[in-house]
């Protein structure tokens, strides 16, 4: 069985589309919602691993684009106090996949972790 836990953002069309898509290639998705997520930190930091803090942020919520926030001058900790009080802010959707935490819809290893081929039509 295919099972993925997806925390999204209620009502975003992308990750819609994207639970489709999944869905349509014989997954069973388990829906949580970002905004009112339960994680603690700790958690919430295993779905960044390695990557910059850059790419724990949502590129396309409102304080960036309007340039009121500028994640290069902020650390780790403030990153993640930022992300824990404005969950709008986290780069969706978090996934949890055979056990392991992704941030982003990243197709290349989902597949891998699944060993599937995910159908991106709609």
């Amino acid at each position: 069985m295919n099972l993925i836990i997806f925390y999204n953002k209620p009502g975003c069309k992308t990750n819609t589309k994207q639970k489709k898509i999944l869905r349509n290639s014989g997954c069973i998705i388990i829906e949580r919602s970002l905004l009112h997520h339960d994680m603690q930190r700790n958690d919430l930091l295993m779905f960044f691993q390695d990557k910059p803090i850059s790419e724990w942020f949502n590129p396309n919520a409102p304080v960036l684009k309007n340039g009121e926030l500028d994640i290069s001058l902020i650390d780790k900790e403030e990153a993640l106090n930022l992300l824990m009080s404005n969950p709008i802010l986290i780069k969706r959707p978090l996934l949890i996949v055979k056990n392991e935490k992704l941030s982003g819809f990243n197709q290349e290893k989902i597949e891998e972790l699944l060993e599937i081929k995910i159908d991106l039509a709609v």
